[in-house]
């Protein structure tokens, strides 16, 4: 069995990656306070696994957010990674690709098709990292909800062409967490700077309502936990509502959670006494789910 260190980092593509345009001039920009991530171009998976002898099986990719322009990825990131490793579950952090014609084609489907990858890639590395294959979920935050919600209800399109073992895996996720997601692209309730982001200035209503994830929920969508916060001026907490209605009409299993205060972004919420629960709330839920 390999042995991996709590922060190891993956590649998600082992050659070419899809959709890319080489020779551009942009270069992945890190800026500190929260570690924002600009331009990423090269995705990845950061890997935190628990002590061997504290794992649950349980895995969870986590998509920061940040508007389909940047990654908030410590905030959103890491910081979740360690705290799942802190009650046995293994933490891997997602660098996915954001969407910019300067360095990409096709740039809509760019963040799932990392998603995509980067769920199956980590189906094949369950027996290495001790993770159950049947018991691999994700979490998205604000953008990266959106983004997790499209991988949780698009995961059997077919957005790059299969290159290994690796894309022979389910990019099907067994559960999924949105926090303050972006859920819908229309115009109401969506969050404008990612919707302009992921599909342009002036996208079609076919477009939209592909993008749209509260009109893509079925029966096999994941089981799904939702938090927002009520005064979220960023993006709506109807974002949360629309797509629990999806769930409970297509008959899969949904908790959520609203909070009257906390605004937008709130991460882990240690500012609020309140709002510091919901991970508590989250963790017993991912407890409770049987693979």
């Amino acid at each position: 069995m390999t042995n991996f260190a709590q922060n190891t980092i993956l590649p998600l593509w082992p050659n070419k990656i899809p959709n890319a345009i080489k020779n551009n001039d942009s270069e992945e920009i890190v800026s500190a306070d929260i570690v924002r991530i600009s331009k990423v171009q090269n995705p990845t998976i950061e890997v935190y696994l628990p002590a061997k002898k504290n794992a649950t099986g349980q895995a969870v990719l986590i998509f920061p957010g940040g508007g389909y322009g940047i990654l908030a990825y410590d905030w959103e990131g890491t910081d979740f990674a360690k705290l799942l490793n802190s009650k046995g579950i293994a933490g891997i952090v997602v660098k996915y690709r954001l969407p910019n014609s300067k360095w990409a084609t096709d740039i809509h489907h760019v963040p799932l098709q990392d998603a995509q990858r980067a769920i199956r890639l980590v189906r094949s590395k369950a027996e290495d990292w001790n993770i159950n294959p049947n018991n691999v979920g994700i979490i998205g935050f604000s953008a990266g909800g959106h983004l997790a919600s499209t991988l949780g209800t698009h995961y059997n399109e077919e957005v790059y062409s299969k290159r290994d073992a690796i894309d022979q895996q389910s990019a099907r996720p067994d559960f999924m967490t949105l926090a303050y997601p972006v859920i819908t692209m229309g115009e109401i309730n969506t969050h404008g700077g990612s919707r302009k982001n992921l599909l342009g200035e002036n996208p079609s209503q076919k477009m939209i309502d592909h993008f749209s994830n509260e009109l893509q929920v079925t029966a096999d969508t994941p089981a799904t936990f939702l938090v927002h916060a009520t005064d979220d001026t960023a993006v709506p907490v109807e974002n949360s509502l629309l797509f629990y209605s999806a769930l409970r009409k297509n008959k899969v299993a949904v908790e959520m959670h609203i909070y009257p205060t906390g605004g937008h972004g709130f991460a882990l919420g240690l500012d609020d006494p309140q709002l510091a629960s919901w991970t508590d709330q989250w963790i017993g839920w991912l407890s409770g789910l049987k693979p």
